[in-house]
């Protein structure tokens, strides 16, 4: 299904149409004008299509804001899809940016244009002359006229050859999606999970408290994206989706991915295995210096004192009895001896008063 546009009354005013065509058979299920390509108009399209001709399997469309909440602002899920889950409609979504995707539905909307709309275009004064005149070129199309896509003979005949049941269509309930109800009925905001940023690290993952999420080594050092939706991690970067994991961490909004303290919080700290343990201060650029090499904490604990040990084959930065970050050791070896004679770093360089 998609939605397509440029469609002229007589007085000038655009109208829409929301297409759909049947995968296998090219049969038009839905072709239905609109004065606003709004969530209700669209829905009671959907619905007038399952309704003439029963539930489909799955419902592919693209990103559209009135088909998924994916790219939206509010937490969802938007009219479309809750009739699709309410009546066990599988809504399966492109990739951004991939119209090829729907292209049999975008052929359909040329064959459309070029049959249709060149004859009809503005020739209608109201938009209920111009949808009678839309659904007799629609009965032509899935009755009369040759398909390529069909083995040259009407949509009509293979379509009718699909299993038909009659299942009673189910009415979501309309809840405003942004309210939810108390137990005294008072309605308050639901609690929205805003994106955060994460920088993506040499092995192309980032991590949401204690868990790590494949990005991609090609976009190693970018900043990305990150937003939480229905058990997925959505990760995007210049606003293009580039990876959709399934959620392992936390689901308790409270201790959502905030920022880097909310990560800290949730890992112990591991006693040390090679020497003991030095303090170190996070400096401007939020690192600290061990052994010669620079390790990385984060901007958040820039000018505090933290703990650093060895533990196995890595090196354990904590504060407060929790671990900050863990890296895999980088330095030489051979210079922890000077490190651990240090114990609290060497003294810091101040400016006379």
């Amino acid at each position: 299904m998609d939605l397509v546009g440029r469609i002229f009354l007589a007085d000038g005013t655009e109208c829409h149409a929301l297409t759909g065509i049947d995968d296998h058979s090219r049969y038009c299920v839905s072709a239905h004008l609109m004065a606003r390509a709004t969530a209700r108009p669209v829905c009671g399209a959907l619905r007038l299509a399952l309704e003439r001709h029963g539930l489909a399997k799955a419902i592919l469309t693209d990103n559209g804001k009135v088909f998924t909440a994916r790219f939206g602002r509010g937490p969802g899920p938007v009219l479309f899809d809750r009739i699709c889950h309410d009546n066990g409609l599988r809504h399966l979504l492109t990739a951004p940016y991939s119209p090829t995707t729907t292209g049999k539905v975008e052929r359909f909307h040329k064959t459309m244009r070029a049959e249709f709309l060149v004859e009809h275009d503005r020739r209608h004064a109201t938009l209920d002359e111009a949808q009678a005149a839309l659904d007799a070129w629609v009965a032509s199309y899935n009755t009369e006229r040759p398909h390529q896509g069909a083995g040259m003979r009407p949509p009509s005949e293979r379509f009718a050859l699909r299993p038909v049941d009659e299942p009673e269509l189910v009415e979501p309930e309309l809840v405003e999606p942004e309210l939810v109800e108390t137990e005294e009925d008072e309605p308050t905001v639901a609690p929205r999970i805003a994106p955060v940023t994460r920088r993506v690290d040499q092995a192309g993952k980032i991590h949401l408290e204690r868990f790590a999420y494949g990005v991609g080594r090609w976009l190693a050092g970018e900043v990305v994206e990150v937003r939480l939706s229905d058990g997925l991690v959505e990760i995007s970067h210049r606003g293009v989706v580039v990876a959709t994991r399934a959620r392992h961490h936390g689901a308790d909004p409270s201790r959502t991915i905030t920022n880097e303290r909310a990560a800290w919080r949730a890992s112990p700290v591991r006693p040390p295995t090679v020497g003991a343990s030095v303090l170190r201060f996070v400096g401007s650029t939020g690192s600290i210096s061990f052994a010669g090499w620079n390790y990385r904490v984060g901007n958040p604990f820039r000018g505090r004192q933290v703990e650093v040990a060895i533990v196995g084959k890595t090196l354990q930065i904590s504060l407060d009895d929790a671990v900050v970050k863990r890296h895999p050791i980088r330095h030489d070896r051979t210079k922890e001896f000077g490190a651990f004679s240090t114990p609290t770093g060497r003294p810091r360089n101040r400016r006379p008063a």
